[in-house]
């Protein structure tokens, strides 16, 4: 260019190379507490932990099952999903189920 800028060919943020757009992670870990409490009906309370793998995301989701009084005794679980590149869900299982006032044994 002639006023000594550089015109670059890098990707928008958020587009892979085949021009399609794949979602940041809080975009997926958002999409996904919210498809999993419309398919069980239960909120999730956080995001234990997420993973990109190959072909898409793995998430682990904490929700309240039964809630009790006093909440120490309310019931939780842990639920791993999966999404596909775009954040949608493809499958989900509950892996744990505890009270929340129980810390795991060592």
């Amino acid at each position: 260019m002639a006023d000594g800028t550089k015109k670059t060919q890098d990707q928008p943020q958020g587009q892979d190379r085949g021009g399609t757009s794949t979602p940041g992670p809080m975009k997926v870990l958002r999409g996904a507490c919210a498809q999993l409490a419309e398919l069980t009906g239960r909120e999730a309370e956080s995001v234990s932990s997420f993973e990109r793998k190959e072909g898409g995301w793995v998430l682990e989701v904490e929700v309240l099952e039964m809630a009790r009084v006093p909440s120490t005794t309310s019931l939780l679980a842990t639920y791993e999903v999966t999404l596909d590149e775009s954040g949608e869900l493809s499958g989900y299982r509950r892996i744990r189920r505890y009270q929340r006032g129980r810390a795991d044994p060592d």
